[in-house]
């Protein structure tokens, strides 16, 4: 893949891109890399999640993109401008990993999991199957998407390179 190709996508950051352009993120520890893609517009979109829900959010200005709530909803707005639609989209997701453990088995201590139950219960409220995912462990992934293919390549130090 060529460097210059690349489209940034930042932590709690979403973009979109309409037939070429390889959108990548970094840093997936506990968030969830969540790609959308319509095949037949080649119209890709890829979030970088945070957590799970924003009625968490403690901010003055609500970053949508941050919360799995509020992130996919718009991820699906911004493919919809560009020609896409909900009902051809198709996801891909990686991340969610538990990166540290601890003795007390809260549920608040559960982000990453809870990023990836949260992500599924949009796709499913929106009708956008999920087709692969690569999520859990406790390891750090990074991934990147080809709008011209549709392959989500995650990259880890742990488990070298895949592709869904």
């Amino acid at each position: 893949m060529i460097q210059n190709a690349f489209i940034k996508v930042g932590m709690a950051d979403l973009n979109v891109t309409q037939r070429s352009g390889v959108l990548k993120t970094t840093g997936l520890g506990s968030c969830v890399g969540l790609t959308l893609y319509d095949a037949k517009a080649k119209v890709a979109g890829m979030a970088h999640v945070m957590l799970p829900a924003s009625e968490i959010a403690k901010e003055g200005t609500l970053n949508i993109a941050k919360y799995a709530d509020t992130a996919v909803p718009e991820l699906i707005e911004r493919m919809q401008k560009l020609g896409a639609a909900a009902s051809r989209m198709e996801a891909k997701m990686a991340g969610g990993a538990q990166m540290f453990a601890f003795a007390a088995n809260h549920d608040t201590m559960r982000i990453g999991p809870r990023n990836v139950e949260s992500c599924k219960e949009q796709l499913k409220k929106f009708g956008v199957p999920l087709k692969a995912e690569d999520t859990g462990g406790n390891y750090g992934r990074t991934i990147e998407f080809d709008c011209d293919t549709g392959i989500l390549v995650i990259r880890s130090v742990q488990h070298g390179v895949k592709e869904l």
